[in-house]
């Protein structure tokens, strides 16, 4: 099985001064432990979840609050260079994070933005931070999108997403699950009324009725759900204090 093109990190951008606040909203709602990384000139705080490490979050002045997922990538030079040739564009040209391995910022044609990262080699690798069977773990990755078709050929092209299940939603349209090496890891859907395409992650939840109330109590705002989706279980759109969306995904519970 290959990483290239599996979600691996998880990272929020807060509104300046909101750093303390952000981390404070996700480990009482997720159960994370936040912490500073300990990077030298540069605040930058991890979420773990016990052993595991789940997010990053950071503050961007004059940026709006948002979650980015990155992508495992083979070559991160390669990746970029391919990105453009097929129309998208390259945000932050590749860099080097200390012991960590080379990211960089990129957007798809229709402007939704993700980072990848190509991983340094190490002797112990970690398991990554998308994983669907923990609660408090990314569980679920989704585009919303202006052309979900235009977008499916985009992903495939660079990272080799497969579509599988294509779920009609009515006066929604379709939701187009893509699969990674024959495992399903998102979602494409239509804008649904959003100003602009964005990827919104989705965290595992144990109980997502109380979720909704918890965030709610936290400052965050429900916009979608509970909702029961197939297979059982049931999700949230949520929008944290500072504005930044992500989803909840689990059983409704109480």
């Amino acid at each position: 099985m290959t990483s290239h093109g599996m979600p691996c990190w998880y990272e929020l951008s807060t509104a300046d001064g909101g750093l303390a606040d952000a981390g404070g909203f996700y480990a009482a709602l997720l159960g994370w432990q936040v912490a500073d990384s300990g990077m030298e000139g540069f605040s930058y705080h991890l979420a773990r979840l016990g052993d595991r490490m789940a997010a990053g979050l950071m503050e961007m002045p004059g940026m709006p609050p948002a979650w980015t997922i990155y992508f495992e990538v083979a070559d991160a030079e390669a990746t970029c260079g391919l990105v453009a040739e097929t129309g998208g564009t390259v945000l932050r040209e590749p860099a080097e994070i200390p012991g960590t391995g080379r990211f960089a910022i990129l957007s798809d044609p229709q402007g939704a933005v993700f980072g990848i990262l190509e991983p340094a080699p190490m002797e112990d690798p970690q398991p990554g931070a998308f994983d669907m069977a923990t609660p408090g773990m990314a569980n679920w990755n989704e585009l919303m999108t202006a052309d979900p078709e235009a977008a499916l050929d985009f992903y495939d092209r660079v990272f080799g997403w497969q579509p599988g299940q294509a779920m009609d939603m009515g006066d929604q349209g379709k939701y187009h699950i893509f699969t990674h090496d024959g495992s399903d890891t998102g979602g494409m859907m239509g804008l649904m009324g959003m100003p602009q395409p964005f990827w919104m992650p989705y965290f595992g939840h144990g109980a997502i009725a109380r979720a909704a109330d918890h965030a709610r109590d936290l400052g965050g705002q429900v916009l979608h759900g509970p909702e029961e989706v197939p297979g059982g279980m049931h999700v949230l759109m949520i929008r944290d204090p500072q504005g930044a969306h992500f989803g909840l995904v689990g059983p409704k519970g109480d």
